[in-house]
């Protein structure tokens, strides 16, 4: 953060903290959470105490970055989207992946979020009751209503029904793995390839479910 005369710019506190989180992603997101802040800080051109002006510690930082990228990017209509029975479940399961994808289908999000699963890092873990709270348990009680079997209310969300649904779920995010971290080619338009994966689900999911109910 450095002038064109090589004097550090001044810079208003709120922004400086937000060039700081910017480069933090990127930086984690190349080198993983075992990259040190000495080195990030020498990407900014700061040096490190500085940092930590803005941040008590690297598990501060990794925090905000979780934020940034995790909890920031989450939008809480996609949950009124899955609950909206006006529309056919098909259309708003893959409306709301078609959303979704445009979200993590990034090199940043995916390879952050690799790496703070080989770090165990607690941001994975988090991360996943988020989906599985607001996303997966809610899916598992509209897949219910539409195979008329009992609900939610009479009957509590079980963790074979989430495991169940975790498979679609998984098997959508993974074509994001594929492409940025196993470099291997996927289709432009993802769209088509999410509503097959979906409509696939659905049909075979349905004689599972009351297997699993019964």
């Amino acid at each position: 953060m450095k002038s064109g005369n090589g004097q550090r710019k001044r810079l208003p506190r709120a922004e400086r903290e937000r060039l700081i989180i910017e480069e933090a992603v990127r930086f984690f997101s190349e080198v993983g959470f075992e990259g040190q802040t000495r080195a990030l800080a020498e990407r900014l051109g700061v040096t490190q105490p500085l940092l930590y002006r803005y941040f008590a510690d690297k598990e501060a930082l990794i925090e905000r970055v979780f934020d940034e990228v995790f909890l920031r990017r989450w939008r809480p209509e996609w949950e009124e989207l899955l609950r909206d029975r006006k529309r056919p479940l098909d259309e708003r399961l893959i409306d709301f992946y078609q959303n979704y994808c445009s979200t993590i289908f990034n090199a940043e999000w995916i390879r952050i979020f690799m790496f703070a699963g080989l770090k165990g890092e607690g941001v994975n873990q988090r991360y996943f009751d988020i989906v599985s709270n607001n996303i997966l348990k809610p899916f598992c009680a509209e897949l219910r209503h539409d195979l008329g079997l009992p609900t939610a209310e009479t009957r509590p969300i079980c963790e074979e029904e989430v495991n169940l649904a975790w498979a679609l779920h998984g098997s959508i995010s993974y074509i994001a793995l594929r492409k940025w971290i196993y470099k291997l080619p996927v289709p432009e338009n993802i769209d088509n390839l999410i509503a097959t994966s979906v409509r696939a689900y659905l049909q075979g999911s349905g004689n599972v479910m009351k297997q699993i109910l019964a």
